[in-house]
């Protein structure tokens, strides 16, 4: 009777065993998928440039990573291809209407925008996880230039910065490199400057 019930119980354990040990497998897999997609760029081209005290990140030119092949569709029709602005500076503010920062941030963006375009500087926003109406209302009569229409993400993802928040702004060089990033609302006090001694480096 025992010898009988060992069968069908050896069988389950070892089904049980065999369960564990894929869903560890499992597991592992997935926090290396994780780790390698936190690691995709995120903060490793930072890790050797220098943070203000008040967040700012500023690398030097030889530590700038080139930003990627970035095009997308603008919240007002048509398109944007950042490669069209090479030999300008880009500044890319990361928004949403939903955003109560970004709210804040609006004016000074677009007050530093004023300031700086005679200087060949530019700025371009990019809406994320937002319907276009509700983004293109926002919008309007608080900034004068164009904003990619990026519901899903996919333009932070161009950018291989996976780790960009809402509200960020990224700075470009007139190479098209990656010179410094905020990850939080800005003002004009903090990014004015900022723009303005990259836009100093002339075209490199």
């Amino acid at each position: 009777m025992h010898r009988a019930q060992r069968g069908p119980r050896r069988h389950a354990e070892g089904l049980l065993s065999m369960t564990v040990r894929r869903l560890a497998a499992v597991l592992v897999t997935a926090a290396v998928a994780a780790g390698a997609l936190t690691g995709c760029g995120s903060k490793s081209w930072e890790k050797d440039c220098t943070t203000s005290k008040d967040g700012v990140i500023e690398c030097t030119p030889e530590q700038r990573p080139q930003a990627r092949e970035v095009t997308g569709e603008l919240l007002d029709g048509g398109t944007y291809d950042v490669a069209t602005d090479r030999g300008k500076v880009v500044v890319v503010n990361f928004w949403g209407s939903w955003c109560n920062p970004c709210r804040a941030e609006a004016d000074d963006l677009e007050q530093t925008y004023q300031a700086t375009k005679a200087q060949n500087v530019t700025f371009i926003g990019v809406n994320s996880r937002d319907d276009r109406d509700s983004a293109k209302a926002f919008e309007k009569g608080r900034v004068t230039y164009p904003s990619i229409y990026d519901p899903n993400g996919n333009v932070a993802l161009k950018f291989d910065v996976t780790q960009v928040s809402t509200p960020a702004t990224l700075i470009l060089d007139r190479q098209g490199r990656i010179a410094a990033a905020i990850r939080k609302s800005t003002t004009i006090a903090q990014l004015k400057p900022v723009v303005e001694r990259i836009a100093a480096e002339g075209t490199g």
